[in-house]
């Protein structure tokens, strides 16, 4: 980002709150309204583009500076509402591919591979966006502002990159014709652990059939 847009962030606060918490209420929205499950074969690539356009937000927030909230400690904002009825209709809209695989930390050292749901991610980003849009709703604009920001850097920013590439993917399944079947083959690198690799082939076995079970897929 040019330090002119940086310059600009920091003398219109105000516009800058409007804009990221516009951004994050409409990923709120068209994501509670893809789980009811009126148009299934779109789900994937409008889910692919409201992911991509909340990360636009996220990166903004990445680059702004740290934002410090007006009080020293966070105000109560009530229970958190419940998600579990989204996460149960993202992952029946979504079966068999809500399931993928994804490395936690690409800069952690021989980094396995482990299984995720997108049903679980984009549910777990509501959340975090959820509890500051409260804030937000509450006129402490500051306090959301600082928790969609950290929350971004600890939590809903990695789980939205990581769906947002699933869903990237499979777009690129279909657009490509590229079976899923490929994925029967789903294994880690074995150069990457032990001598022998045997630790890491495990591994990959194991993650291999959490992945093929749920697309429906027989693990070789």
């Amino acid at each position: 980002m040019s330090d002119a847009t940086l310059n600009s962030i920091k003398n219109s606060p105000d516009d800058f709150a409007v804009q990221i918490s516009d951004q994050i209420e409409s990923f709120i929205v068209s994501v509670t309204e893809v789980a009811k499950g009126d148009d299934p074969d779109s789900a994937v690539p409008y889910l692919l583009l409201e992911v991509s356009q909340l990360l636009l937000a996220g990166g903004r927030l990445g680059a702004h500076e740290d934002i410090v909230p007006d009080e020293r400690y966070e105000p109560d904002v009530g229970p958190e509402p419940d998600v579990d009825e989204l996460r149960e209709r993202l992952a029946a809209l979504l079966d068999p591919v809500d399931v993928y695989s994804e490395v936690f930390d690409p800069y952690v050292p021989r980094s396995a591979p482990v299984a995720c749901r997108i049903s679980d991610d984009l549910s777990d980003v509501l959340t975090d966006l959820r509890h500051g849009m409260a804030h937000y709703r509450a006129g402490r604009v500051s306090e959301a502002l600082w928790w969609w920001q950290f929350s971004y850097l600890s939590n809903w920013g990695p789980t939205a990159s990581a769906a947002l590439r699933a869903l990237q993917s499979l777009v690129a399944h279909v657009r490509l014709d590229k079976p899923l079947e490929e994925l029967d083959g789903l294994d880690t690198d074995s150069d990457a652990g032990d001598e022998d690799g045997s630790l890491e082939a495990e591994a990959g076995a194991v993650m291999a059939a959490e992945i093929a079970e749920p697309l429906g897929l027989k693990n070789a």
